[in-house]
């Protein structure tokens, strides 16, 4: 799951503290879901979703499709 949340983040142009900022999900949370430490809930999967205006099994990494479904 780690790669595409990172990767999205990082295309924009957004540090893990400007995230939290955005999204209220604590920064050490999006830190360990990014090195694949700790799987989000799914109202947190929910909230990076819309954030990123992608779907859940792209933030999972189970499609490579990051179109919203």
């Amino acid at each position: 799951m780690g790669k595409n949340l990172k990767m999205l983040r990082q295309k924009r142009n957004l540090t893990q503290i400007a995230m939290q900022m955005h999204t209220g999900i604590d920064q050490a949370l999006i830190s360990k879901y990014e090195k694949g430490e700790r799987i989000p809930p799914t109202e947190t999967l929910i909230i990076l979703a819309d954030f990123f205006d992608t779907n859940i099994d792209y933030l999972l990494d189970r499609t490579d499709n990051p179109d919203k479904i």
